[in-house]
């Protein structure tokens, strides 16, 4: 037996192995969406990481619990022993909320959280005990932390009750803390995590620059994190949803400062699956858009709304595989 076996044998765990023998499992959370699908992963069939921290963040009104309800209702719709653990820390959440999006009240926990260590116990209470049951017998979960710049702290609270007017300088702490602790957990558990949060203007940036509220400590964690800003998208004069720009500001999995639009709708609709993907195949080659109108080769000129009636029609099977190649020509690292 060699010295590095030795070791192995000798100061190893359950979670020590020889990198030579690592499986390589990487699973996606598909959002519902090929072109987000692509942004965050590299290809249009993978998406959110399966096991790590992703980061949603915008301004106020950008769809950020729209947009991670939306996943939500395709992850579920995935698998029907999928689950979903939903920390609300705004009060948002609500049965008719999740029924108007035909999201299966049934499999989602709502857990109202107000301080940053009450969400800590919780998640780690709830990994833990979804690391005892048997591997084959755990359904698939997904958590959700909306918002994390809506969580408070124990002397947060504790001051405000004795009307003392000290900023609470734990909470970038606490929030490292927490996150620090949950990463190996859900590593282990293959447990993915979406956290929403704020997005602020930088104060004497040279240039016009949004950050991520919280601190350093869901920067550092999260494997994925995405910045998301809006236009509103109309139907005659009725507000139907949003057009949502995305873009990575850190990917493991992608090149990071790429930028997509996708379309979001308020009602049961969610994540428009296939747009974003006429954009994607024209800059990929694969057609022409002439004066508002696609090309898709047999000499037809198409309207894309027309395409996005009826996508199944035009991006058929071997259509997909070609806007495979060409995301992952795009997003992918290597490429």
């Amino acid at each position: 037996m060699t010295f590095i076996k030795e070791l192995l044998k000798d100061i190893g765990d359950e979670h020590a192995t020889l990198a030579a023998d690592i499986v390589e499992t990487e699973t996606y959370v598909d959002t519902g969406s090929f072109i987000f699908n692509a942004l965050v992963s590299g290809s249009i069939r993978g998406g959110l990481s399966g096991n790590k921290i992703t980061a949603i963040a915008g301004e106020s009104s950008t769809g950020k619990t729209f947009f991670a309800l939306a996943v939500v209702k395709n992850f579920l719709d995935s698998d029907p022993n999928a689950i979903v653990v939903y920390y609300d820390t705004e009060s948002a959440i609500t049965r008719s909320l999740l029924e108007e999006r035909d999201i299966d009240t049934s499999r989602v926990i709502v857990m109202n959280i107000v301080t940053i260590e009450a969400f800590r116990t919780k998640a780690l209470q709830c990994v833990d005990k979804y690391l005892k049951v048997e591997e084959e017998d755990r359904q698939p979960m997904l958590f959700v932390l909306d918002s994390l710049g809506m969580l408070s702290t124990e002397k947060e609270i504790g001051d405000a009750l004795i009307d003392k007017q000290v900023k609470d300088m734990t909470k970038p702490a606490l929030v490292k803390g927490a996150f620090r602790m949950l990463t190996l957990k859900l590593g282990q558990a293959n447990v993915p995590l979406i956290v929403t949060n704020h997005t602020y203007d930088v104060i004497g940036s040279y240039v016009p620059t949004k950050e991520m509220g919280g601190g350093s400590g869901l920067k550092y964690a999260a494997s994925t994190i995405i910045y998301l800003s809006k236009k509103k998208e109309k139907d005659g004069k009725e507000v139907i949803g949003n057009i949502i720009r995305a873009k990575t500001a850190k990917s493991r999995l992608s090149k990071e400062n790429q930028q997509v639009e996708i379309r979001l709708f308020y009602d049961a609709r969610g994540l428009d699956k296939y747009y974003g993907l006429l954009e994607l195949g024209e800059e990929g080659g694969m057609w022409k858009n002439v004066a508002g109108r696609y090309d898709l080769g047999d000499g037809k000129k198409i309207y894309a709304k027309e395409i996005l009636k009826d996508p199944e029609k035009y991006f058929t099977p071997d259509i997909m595989d070609k806007l495979d190649v060409i995301a992952r020509g795009t997003f992918s690292y290597g490429s």
